[in-house]
């Protein structure tokens, strides 16, 4: 193409979404003018199917679970009040939670306050909070340091421990996973209450559990007392968690100033 055949096809191609402050050049890419005739069809049926997969529809038949992580943002468009008023109760639950530890309401065994968090998770269960502790932390502000236990490496996670070392009576730890029976998660959980008990420590005081309502670490948490327990629901994925409480939990403990702006 010649350059006035460029900028002609440029300026016909050209999407601008203002909403989100987008612009997407696709002029460049290989298709010919008919190209978006022969897929309207196919198109028309992959908006059908999204728009009937942001309503609620099943998405995972093998599960029989719907799909909903985009509700996290705007709970508005849950497909019912109940699972707005969810996303909604939990991110005011875990707030509120938050605002206590910071203050010293809610206190370690035998410290004054939280100073360390210790999050146990893999997978989606890790990477987003590790993600955001990372870009949005700041050493000289945050109300608790981040550390986080992503494998069930026994030499990594001697490190986190050591690296807390004297700090394990005031570090918080939460343990996330959606079945509650995770063995990666689950041995990380079990070596860390070894840590504590070594130290004449009691780990239901000094922990709180990201999981599914019933599950196994759910039960767990109830019998034992744990300091407190937020929901992970099966229509979350880990890979796109970081919304839900696996990524609001570790973020608003860590410390309110960045986190506050960028996670509402």
């Amino acid at each position: 193409m010649n350059a006035n055949e460029l900028w002609n096809r440029f300026k016909k191609h050209l999407c601008r979404v203002s909403a989100v402050d987008l612009s997407l050049d696709i002029s460049r890419m290989s298709f010919d003018d008919g190209f978006f005739p022969r897929m309207a069809a196919a198109m028309e049926k992959a908006y059908a199917a999204m728009d009937a997969l942001e309503k609620g529809a099943i998405a995972n038949p093998d599960e029989d679970r719907m799909v909903g992580h985009y509700w996290l943002r705007a709970p508005e468009l849950a497909p019912t009040g109940e699972i707005a008023a969810e996303i909604k109760g939990t991110l005011a639950a875990v707030k509120a939670f938050a605002a206590k530890v910071h203050s010293g309401e809610v206190k370690p065994q035998k410290a004054a306050r939280f100073t360390q968090l210790l999050s146990i998770g893999i997978g989606g269960s890790a990477l987003g909070p590790m993600f955001v502790a990372d870009a949005l932390g700041d050493p000289e502000a945050d109300k608790m340091k981040a550390h986080f236990v992503d494998n069930t490496d026994p030499d990594g996670i001697a490190r986190e421990l050591t690296r807390l070392g004297d700090t394990l009576g005031e570090t918080m730890v939460v343990v996330m996973s959606k079945s509650g029976t995770t063995p990666e998660t689950r041995n990380g959980m079990l070596i860390a209450a070894e840590a504590y008990r070594k130290r004449g420590l009691d780990f239901p005081r000094h922990a709180v559990a990201v999981t599914g309502v019933g599950s196994k670490l759910d039960q767990q948490v109830q019998e034992q007392k744990w300091l407190n327990r937020f929901p992970m629901w099966d229509w979350v994925g880990g890979r796109t968690s970081e919304m839900s409480a696996v990524g609001l939990v570790p973020g608003f403990l860590q410390g309110r100033k960045k986190i506050d702006k960028n996670m509402k």
